[in-house]
C-alpha cells in the first residue's frame, strides 16, 4: 500500500526483535530461552473446567455480556486485597482498573503521558515490550544508571534536574526483566525520596513479583506513594493463564479517571468472561497454593540453568543470579557480539534473546537474556551446554 496513508507515528514501529526469534522457535526441536512464557503444563486446565461450567451455570448471562469499563466488582475488591497483603499498599477497589493485559496499561498511560518528544525515564535495559507501547508516542528515553539497589539516586536526580520535559518514569523493582534484579527496600525509598521532589508519573510494574523463590517480599513504590504519583500494574498472566488478558492498574484521582477515559475508547471493557472465570477460581480454589506450585517448578529450572552456566560458560562470562521471577541476563565479553552469537545457536538449535534490544539508546550487544520458565531440567542443561560450546567457539 501507498506509504503516504499511513500516519506519520507508523515510523517509530517495527518488528521486535523478540517476535522474529520466536517466529523461529516454533520449531519443536529448538530448545527455546527466548520467550517469558510461563510453563503450560502448569495451567490448571481441570480445575479450570469446573470454574467455567459453574460460572455459566450460575452467571452465564451476565458473563458472556457487557460490562463496565473499570472491570468486575468482586474481582477489583479481591485484587486491592490481595495487593495489600502482599506489597504493603493501601489500595481500595476504586483504585483498580481490570485492563486487557499489563501490554494495554503500558500503551494507554504513553497515551495518557506523552507528547512528541517528551522523555520517558527508564532503568538500563528495561522491558521491550514497554518501549514498544511507547514508541508510538514518540518519547525521548533516557536510560538511568542502576546498580543491585535500585536506580543510582544521584543518576536520578541528575536526570530529572537536566531533562525539563520528562514525563514518566517506567521501572520493573521486582524480578526485571530482562535482568531478574530486584531492588533493595533501600532502594525504593531512595528513588521515591528523590521523586517526592518532581512533578513525573512512576510505572511500577509488577508481573513477576508474586514468583519469588526465596527472600522476604519487599514493599511495592505504591506503598511509599503520599501523593498519588505511582501507578502500579499487575497481571494474572504470569502467575495463572495469560491466555485470559487479565490484569489490573493501581492508580488515584486524575490518573485513574482520564485512564478510564482512554480505556473506554480503547476496547469498552476487559473480557467480561474472563474476570468472572478467575474471580470464581479465588472463590472455589487457592490462589496462592496455585503460585506455591509454580516456584517450586521455576525455582528448580532457575537453580539447573545457573548450575549449569557455572559449569558451562567461560569464566570472561557474568550473570545474574536472580531471587525469583522468569529471567537471568549474562554479559559477554565486549569482544563479543550476542546477535552473531544467536546465529551460531540457531545452528545448534538453541534461542536467546540478544541483549541490546532492551537499551532504548542502543549499544550493549555483548548482552543476551534467557529465560528458564518453559523448559524441563533436561532440556535446560542441553541448551545451556550448547550455549556454553557456542559462547567458546567464538571467544577462539
Amino acid at each position: 500500500m501507498n506509504k503516504c496513508v499511513f500516519a506519520e507515528r507508523m515510523k517509530n514501529f517495527q518488528a521486535s526483535d523478540i517476535a522474529a526469534i520466536l517466529k523461529v522457535t516454533a520449531d519443536p526441536e529448538i530448545i527455546s530461552f527466548a520467550g517469558g512464557l510461563p510453563a503450560p503444563e502448569l495451567f490448571p486446565i481441570e480445575e479450570l473446567k469446573e470454574v467455567v461450567a459453574q460460572v455459566l451455570e450460575k452467571d452465564g448471562t451476565k458473563a458472556l455480556q457487557y460490562s463496565t469499563t473499570e472491570g468486575y466488582a468482586p474481582l477489583r475488591e479481591k485484587i486491592a486485597s490481595r495487593m495489600n497483603r502482599k506489597y504493603q499498599t493501601r489500595l481500595e477497589s476504586g483504585n483498580i482498573m481490570i485492563t486487557t493485559g499489563s501490554q494495554q496499561s503500558l500503551d494507554l498511560l504513553g497515551k495518557m503521558l506523552i507528547d512528541d518528544g517528551d522523555v520517558v525515564l527508564c532503568e538500563s535495559p528495561t522491558y521491550l515490550g514497554a518501549l514498544s507501547a511507547f514508541n508510538g508516542y514518540n518519547p525521548r528515553y533516557v536510560e538511568v544508571e542502576t546498580d543491585d539497589y535500585g536506580m543510582v539516586p544521584e543518576a536520578l536526580e541528575e536526570a530529572l534536574t537536566r531533562e525539563k520535559r520528562a514525563k514518566a518514569i517506567y521501572v520493573i523493582p521486582d524480578f526485571q526483566n530482562p535482568t531478574g534484579k530486584t531492588w533493595t527496600v533501600e532502594g525504593r525509598k531512595a528513588f521515591m525520596d528523590v521523586i517526592s521532589r518532581y512533578d513525573i508519573v512512576v510505572i511500577e510494574d509488577n508481573p513477576y513479583g508474586e514468583l519469588r523463590f526465596k527472600g522476604e517480599v519487599p514493599p511495592s513504590l505504591k506503598s511509599f506513594d503520599k501523593e498519588g504519583k505511582v501507578v502500579l500494574l499487575g497481571t494474572f498472566s504470569k502467575i495463572f493463564c495469560p491466555g485470559m488478558r487479565i490484569a489490573w492498574l493501581c492508580a488515584d484521582g486524575d490518573i485513574y479517571e482520564k485512564f478510564a477515559y482512554l480505556k473506554q475508547a480503547a476496547d469498552l471493557h476487559s473480557p467480561t468472561l474472563s474476570q468472572y472465570e478467575i474471580n470464581a477460581y479465588i472463590d472455589m480454589y487457592d490462589l496462592d497454593a496455585h503460585v506455591a506450585r509454580l516456584i517450586d517448578v521455576y525455582k528448580k529450572r532457575c537453580n539447573v540453568m545457573i548450575e549449569t552456566m557455572k559449569v558451562e560458560f567461560p569464566s570472561s562470562v557474568s550473570f545474574t543470579i536472580p531471587e525469583g521471577g522468569l529471567f537471568t541476563w549474562a554479559i559477554l565479553p565486549e569482544t563479543l557480539s550476542a546477535r552473531d552469537l544467536l546465529m551460531t545457536c540457531l545452528e545448534k538449535k538453541v534461542a536467546f534473546v540478544p541483549g541490546g534490544a532492551f537499551f532504548p539508546n542502543g549499544g550493549h550487544e555483548n548482552t543476551l537474556r534467557l529465560n528458564y520458565s518453559n523448559m524441563p531440567p533436561e532440556r535446560i542443561i542441553r541448551g545451556i551446554q550448547l550455549l556454553g560450546e557456542a559462547i567458546k567457539e567464538h571467544l577462539r
